[in-house]
């Protein structure tokens, strides 16, 4: 048996309530929050003695997830927030909306950041841009043109 569905983005976080109010104001809902320890986390993670708080996102769609993770042990020991675009690992989360102008002045007001100088347009398909949020995370959004996004 192959994999069924992806269940969720795992981001770690230095600011868990900042980041909630973010991803809310881009459409996620908060669907849970919560401490993670114990002898059973660590043998999970390899962090032994890991302690974390939690908040899982979920997409207005029901289909995708994210999880929000403030670890508070071990500490963090790298950070790769400010790396460019073409770094090697796992490096955004695209969102499509509905209106990409909107989306990027309710978050501007949040401290979101262009990444590049403008919104850009992909043939007749996308306006996308990335932005960085909260903590330097890395979010792309793009917005579908030439008929209506569902």
């Amino acid at each position: 048996m192959g994999v069924k569905r992806m269940d969720n983005v795992g981001i770690v976080v230095d600011d868990l309530p900042t980041t909630i109010a973010f991803f809310r104001e881009l459409g996620l809902e908060l669907e849970g929050q919560g401490m993670i320890d114990g002898e059973w986390a660590g043998r999970v993670t390899g962090l032994a003695d890991q302690r974390a708080e939690i908040a899982m996102m979920r997409t207005p769609d029901g289909h995708g997830r994210l999880e929000l993770s403030r670890f508070l042990e071990p500490p963090v020991i790298a950070d790769h927030r400010n790396a460019p675009v073409n770094t090697l690992g796992y490096l955004r989360v695209m969102f499509a909306v509905d209106d990409l102008d909107e989306t990027l002045a309710r978050l501007r007001r949040l401290g979101a950041e262009l990444v590049g100088s403008d919104v850009v347009q992909y043939r007749d398909a996308y306006r996308l841009c990335y932005i960085r949020g909260p903590g330097g995370l890395l979010i792309g959004l793009a917005e579908e043109l030439g008929r209506a996004a569902g």
